[in-house]
């Protein structure tokens, strides 16, 4: 009995110990996008999906899980898209064109999943039509139409608008965030994140013309390449990270496995340079899974390892002692000894529990249901969206540039200008 208490009056000090490490330099509650953790209660926001391709097909699972929206319409101008999207959410309406959608009364919000080159149009008619908008990341595959949607969300301050930038709304990657904010890696230096999948990216279709539709991805004119099309959210959470855009690029690609007459690089190698001498590089390629998606921060009293559902902390030998981590949970990772990193440390600490020994190990929910939950949430009034119109131009200028990094075989600067809303736009 004696040892029982005496650790769980250890562990309530390490909890008040650790939220006041994560309160440092201002890293307070205010300032960070509000956990969906409590019951949802109040109407559910309903929303209409714009876009029921594959990965809006995996959005409308994720949506109709999620209490705080309902799926009210299915919108997608390819009819056997729509008949396999209907499957997810039977009494929804259907729909071939998204104006249909915006001139409904039964839809308070659209969620754009279309192609990154469609998103504009769309997203600025919703806005005009007073609708909440939830775009996908990126928010446009050129710079100008990216622009473009943020101004036009800055014209509306009274609507909701959601990036699609799942990563912030991760609870574990939120959690990660605030180590390396105050400064527990040290001096950070050099941070690699990577993402490897087989995959030719190539769609078959009945007819050319659709072929060409579905292999968007492909062409210069309308993809962002892998920086932009799936990088995005790993050099976001750098950027989220390191608390600042980088400012300049260095890139290199080329067609290693699928010789098809695609017209975008299916192996890149990205460097960015980030304030403070901080180097960071993300790589890719469509040729190999080995390896998978992982991020690496690395600073001289310790490294992070960071995939999307773990994170560990690997100390180095002349580190201080932070207190914290004497009980917790402990792990290999590769040839070093790191500690897990659990969401709900804080909470679990104060509740007189060890993270990872008791309680789950991982997030409750993934990232895209925390999102989607978060933009209902927001839209009632109950939550800040965890990632702004102003959050995805941001990481959309910069994976695009990228990607033109990688086209282009050099070192592209990124102008600050590009990165900024007017705020006068607010008025």
């Amino acid at each position: 009995m004696s040892d029982d208490l005496q650790r769980r009056d250890f562990l309530k000090g390490a909890a008040a110990t650790l939220a006041a490490l994560l309160s440092e330099r201002g890293l307070n509650a205010a300032r960070l996008p509000p956990a969906a953790q409590d019951e949802f209660k109040g109407q559910p926001v309903a929303c209409a999906l714009i876009g029921a391709g594959v990965w809006g097909r995996e959005l409308l699972a994720t949506m109709s899980r999620v209490p705080s929206l309902t799926i009210a319409t299915i919108c997608d101008s390819y009819a056997p898209s729509l008949k396999r999207a209907i499957n997810a959410a039977p009494k929804a309406a259907t729909a071939a064109d998204y104006r249909e959608v915006l001139s409904s009364s039964a839809v308070e919000a659209v969620v754009i999943a279309t192609p990154s080159h469609l998103h504009k149009d769309i997203a600025l008619a919703a806005l005009d039509a007073g609708k909440h908008v939830y775009c996908e990341a990126p928010l446009a595959a050129s710079i100008d139409d990216a622009r473009a949607i943020a101004e036009g969300e800055a014209k509306t301050p009274k609507l909701i608008f959601q990036s699609g930038l799942q990563g912030r709304s991760n609870a574990l990657w939120k959690h990660v965030r605030n180590f390396v904010r105050t400064g527990v890696l040290g001096d950070a230096a050099l941070v690699k994140t990577q993402w490897n999948r087989k995959d030719s990216w190539r769609r078959a279709a009945p007819t050319p013309e659709r072929e060409q539709a579905l292999n968007w991805r492909l062409q210069k004119a309308t993809s962002g390449g892998l920086p932009a099309e799936i990088g995005i959210h790993q050099i976001d959470l750098v950027t989220m990270f390191l608390n600042a855009p980088p400012t300049a690029v260095s890139g290199t690609g080329a067609v290693i496995a699928w010789r098809d007459g695609r017209e975008v690089p299916d192996t890149v190698t990205c460097a960015f340079e980030y304030p403070r001498n901080v180097r960071a590089t993300f790589s890719a390629t469509l040729a190999s899974s080995f390896g998978g998606a992982s991020n690496v921060f690395q600073g001289s009293n310790a490294s992070l390892y960071v995939r999307d559902t773990r994170a560990w902390l690997i100390k180095e030998a002349d580190s201080p002692l932070l207190g914290w981590e004497v009980h917790a949970r402990k792990e290999p990772v590769q040839d070093e000894t790191g500690i897990a990193l659990i969401a709900n440390a804080t909470k679990l600490l104060g509740d007189g529990k060890e993270p990872g020994k008791e309680g789950p190990v991982e997030p409750e929910h993934d990232a895209v249901y925390l999102a989607m939950d978060n933009f209902a949430r927001s839209v009632r009034g109950k939550a800040r969206p965890a990632a702004t119109a102003a959050d995805g131009l941001v990481a959309t200028v910069v994976a695009l540039k990228a990607h033109d990094a990688t086209l282009e075989g050099g070192r592209v600067e990124l102008n600050p200008e590009l990165l900024r809303v007017d705020a006068a736009k607010k008025e």
